[in-house]
């Protein structure tokens, strides 16, 4: 792809984000903070999990409305978060299986678009603090990859290994740019919630967690979304759930943003 593929998707969000009348929300924002384009997630109820395996029941979930990041945080945020904060950068290499594009001097800009990884529970929520946001918690996380209706998959109810990236198909590469597989967007326009890289999550209050996972106890925290190592077609299931400790840093593990609307809004 053309580098500069990214750069014309942004300016197309950004001609978009205008404020309808009747005081309805739009439905793409920028963010200001971090310059993430969010797309509007309407308020309701939707059916969360699918039943296929214990860990994901389906049950009736309502939710407000919120904003969702179109894309995964990418190495370029990231940089300027570092810049900014002075918080550590990603673990730089030297990890057994581990692949990192970031290096002491920083992160080389051919990989700016591409999803930062190898970054803990704690660094994702230091990030989405500082751009004004949060990680996203369970249900919002599905609502949004399954769109309004209820897809097994962003793209649809039949498994397609062509619109993510997977282990099946990444040759020899590993994750892939935040806009790639567009065959892959879910309806309400996010990117990549299957495949490439896994994602932070909270656990919704009065969830419970998978692997017995507590949203107080701190132990456990939940990822979703199937990542570039997996090759299991169920690992990529908008409602798969797994669970891992906070300290975990791995080259396949990143986040996005949520923006809730205010109850006034």
């Amino acid at each position: 792809m053309k580098p500069r593929i990214y750069s014309d998707i942004l300016t197309e969000l950004k001609s978009r984000v205008i404020s309808p009348p009747n005081e309805e929300l739009p439905p793409v924002i920028i963010n200001e903070q971090d310059g993430s384009p969010m797309v509007l997630v309407p308020a309701g109820s939707f059916t969360m999990g699918d039943d296929l395996d214990r860990e994901s029941p389906k049950r009736t979930v309502t939710l407000d409305a919120f904003y969702i990041s179109v894309y995964a945080v990418t190495n370029r945020q990231y940089r300027l978060f570092v810049q900014a904060t002075g918080h550590r950068p990603p673990d730089i290499g030297a990890r057994i299986d581990s692949l990192s594009v970031w290096h002491e001097d920083g992160c080389p800009a051919e990989f700016d678009d591409y999803p930062v990884v190898l970054i803990n529970r704690d660094d994702a929520d230091a990030y989405a603090r500082w751009a004004g946001c949060r990680l996203p918690d369970e249900a919002e996380w599905e609502k949004a990859a399954r769109g309004p209706e209820g897809f097994n998959y962003p793209w649809g109810d039949r498994w397609d290994e062509n619109n993510c990236r997977n282990r099946n198909n990444r040759g020899q590469d590993s994750v892939a740019p935040v806009y790639a597989y567009p065959e892959g967007v879910s309806p309400y326009g996010t990117w990549n919630q299957s495949g490439n890289v896994m994602e932070w999550c909270s656990i919704r209050n009065g969830e419970a967690g998978s692997g017995g996972a507590s949203p107080d106890d701190g132990t456990l925290c939940q990822e979703r979304g199937g990542c570039w190592r997996y090759p299991d077609k169920f690992a990529f299931r908008a409602s798969q759930r797994s669970c891992v400790v906070p300290k975990a840093v791995n080259d396949f593990r990143g986040f996005r943003l949520v923006l809730p609307v205010p109850h006034d809004a």
